[in-house]
């Protein structure tokens, strides 16, 4: 059974890690394996969704099961469902149609220049997380260049620069696998597809 204080701010800490120092995925088995496995999302999506929302947060599920997934959300941590451009947390789950990561992406709220504190986060469950070749990263964090696999259905690289081209302006991004993996891209970090 988890400990809702001292897995979630473990799982915090190594979050807080990974958003500091983009390309370091994280391990969050200890954590999220503690959860009961069930078909809504991933466990370390539901390690983030405790960790994230609470009464003073919205979110947004994109999910063939959202208002399943949107309700057990906000049953656990009394957050509200809305739509995607009013969401301080977007969740685009495994079973997402194709499209609504770039969906996701699109709508999501990049903040204002008075109010760059009011952009959305993205988390997005993937089919793999890893350290190899895949997408160069540079920016602040990391000290020349560090490498990340994210395996999606959507291309959304391109996309994500055009969001985040107006410093302080755009969206942050956290990936999550069924190996409960982490990866974080803040929106400073420069993500680019390395030609293979």
């Amino acid at each position: 059974m988890i400990d809702r204080i001292h897995d979630i701010q473990s799982a915090y800490r190594k979050l807080v890690d990974s958003l500091s120092r983009p390309g370091l995925v994280s391990d969050l088995s200890p954590e999220a394996g503690k959860l009961p496995g069930n078909d809504d999302c991933l466990p370390a999506t539901k390690i983030l969704a405790l960790m994230l929302l609470d009464t003073e947060v919205r979110f947004k599920v994109f999910s063939e099961r959202e208002a399943e997934v949107a309700h057990g959300f906000a049953q656990l941590t009394y957050a509200k469902n809305t739509e995607a451009s009013e969401a301080d947390f977007l969740f685009v789950l495994n079973d997402a149609k194709p499209g609504e990561l770039r969906r996701a992406l699109s709508e999501a709220s990049a903040g204002d220049l008075q109010n760059p504190n009011r952009s959305a986060t993205i988390i997005v469950e993937t089919r793999g997380i890893s350290g190899e070749a895949g997408l160069r990263l540079t920016g602040p964090g990391i000290e020349t260049e560090a490498f990340a696999d994210v395996r999606t259905v959507d291309e959304w690289v391109e996309l994500r620069a055009e969001r985040n081209e107006e410093f302080p302006l755009g969206v942050d991004l956290i990936f999550v696998d069924a190996d409960h993996r982490l990866l974080a891209l803040p929106r400073t970090t420069r993500a680019t597809r390395e030609v293979i």
